[in-house]
């Protein structure tokens, strides 16, 4: 018997090679991977080339179960476009709209949109963790366009009945990771001392593999299907905590100077790292009760592990 085809877009990303890798190796549905350039995944399933910069998909969605849309211009610290809204919209609304009536005219049975956090916000009140009630519109250009995108995703589910599932991870880390989280590991790994031994917020985030289990478990779920999702590790932790646990898991001592976070909060004024300074000064929870009560679903890797496989592939990896 045939296994069900499923198509990961942004299989070159972090998250999409991830989830391709764990459909390889349940093999419960064979993965397709959509790619925009060169992927170490050729070989290993059939590959696709999807440049999203174009009205026309390039391939063929006939006979494919279900889509896990990874794809999309990702949030950067220091965005450089002039209208950064505008670049945002041609990938991450006007190609992710495109691909979905795609899908719903060639009978695509489920479509999972891997949304953002930012589409809740940039911050929680302590007690008061994002859920899929959303209480007002993201002002974010990036935030803004997956909201967009979600708003015209339940229009084509609506209209046409193809099944639609949207996950809002928060920030995602594990083997692999770029980009601040990797640079947080590298500053810890030669011990640079750090001014963040004071701030005592509460963020949530999720490992990869506890992301990618999730996606893959709604890819057949069927109480999954019309819900928005949140997911996290179930367990937060303060910056402070963060850095002090990834010290340990990397066997390096911990430098962290308890400098107060008024004080943080004005350097990053003063040096045009404000960003940078409220994600790490600020709190950002996620409630996953109802994720978890609906699936009947837990994240499978405890976070004490998830910071121990991390910091051993940053280990083996790292730069001499």
């Amino acid at each position: 018997m045939n296994q069900p085809l499923v198509l990961v877009t942004g299989a070159t990303g972090f998250v999409g090679e991830a989830v391709v890798f764990k459909l390889l190796i349940d093999r419960v549905f064979t993965p397709l991977a959509s790619v925009r350039s060169q992927s170490r995944l050729s070989g290993l399933c059939k590959t696709l080339y999807w440049d999203m910069n174009s009205s026309d998909i390039g391939f063929s969605l006939e006979g494919i179960h279900a889509i896990v849309h990874c794809a999309a211009r990702v949030h950067v610290m220091d965005e450089t476009a002039a209208d950064a809204l505008a670049e945002f919209r041609k990938i991450n609304v006007i190609s992710t709209l495109n691909l979905a009536r795609n899908a719903a005219r060639s009978g695509v049975r489920r479509f999972i949109y891997i949304s953002s956090i930012k589409v809740n916000g940039e911050s929680t009140h302590p007690g008061h963790p994002f859920t899929p009630v959303l209480n007002s519109v993201p002002q974010d250009p990036y935030g803004l366009s997956k909201f967009e995108a979600e708003q015209g995703l339940r229009k084509i589910s609506i209209d046409t009945g193809m099944e639609l599932v949207i996950i809002r991870p928060p920030l995602v880390y594990g083997p692999g990771v770029k980009a601040n989280f990797l640079s947080m590991m590298n500053w810890l790994d030669r011990e640079v001392p750090l001014p963040f031994g004071a701030i005592h917020n509460q963020r949530s985030l999720v490992f990869i593999e506890n992301l990618v289990d999730l996606i893959v478990t709604c890819i057949s779920h069927p109480s999954a299907k019309g819900h928005v999702l949140m997911v996290s590790d179930g367990a937060d932790i303060s910056t402070s905590q963060l850095l002090g646990l990834m010290s340990r898991a990397l066997g390096k001592k911990s430098r962290l100077i308890p400098i107060p976070v008024a004080l943080l909060k004005l350097a990053g004024f003063l040096t045009k790292r404000r960003d940078l300074t409220q994600r790490l000064c600020s709190s950002l929870q996620v409630d996953i009760s109802e994720t978890c009560s609906l699936l009947g679903w837990t994240p499978p890797i405890t976070r004490e592990l998830a910071f121990r496989r991390s910091a051993l592939h940053f280990k083996d990896n790292r730069k001499a």
